[in-house]
């Protein structure tokens, strides 16, 4: 039971849905901030709007709708790319790591060969002899 959970946990598969899982979520952050801070601006500047304060810039002076806020985004990228550091780095690397030994060392047990038993020799070996001995009496018979 548990080897087939860890072969279910080790295949590749798996890691790399749940390493998509975290990335695609720190990316729907970063497309988020992106929208709110810099788009949404854009629009209130066309007319009406939410209010919005941080590190940036307002696009009509005396509006406050029209703050863009370059500090969430940069908050938000910034986010994503540490996310994405620590689940290359703690998950795919290891993963990577592991699955790679893991072939070698079934490979390796692939190519070497078990050694024939004695008695599997001997009759081998006594089966070849016979079958010659067959031959070379029934060639003498004719």
């Amino acid at each position: 039971m548990f080897k087939g959970f860890r072969n279910f946990i080790l295949r590749g598969n798996v890691v790399e849905l749940a390493t998509a899982v975290v990335i695609g979520s720190a990316f729907t952050a970063l497309v988020g901030s992106v929208t709110d801070n810099l788009l949404r601006p854009l629009i209130a500047a066309a007319g009406g709007g939410v209010s919005a304060e941080g590190f940036g810039f307002r696009i009509w002076p005396g509006n406050p709708e029209t703050f863009v806020d370059l500090g969430a985004v940069f908050t938000a990228a910034v986010t994503f790319l540490i996310t994405a550091a620590v689940v290359y780095f703690g998950v795919v690397l290891p993963m990577n790591r592991i699955n790679a030994h893991a072939r070698a060392r079934t490979a390796a047990a692939e190519a070497e060969e078990q050694p024939v038993p004695v008695d599997t020799a001997l009759l081998t070996e006594m089966r070849d002899l016979l079958r010659q001995l067959t031959e070379s009496s029934g060639r003498n018979r004719n």
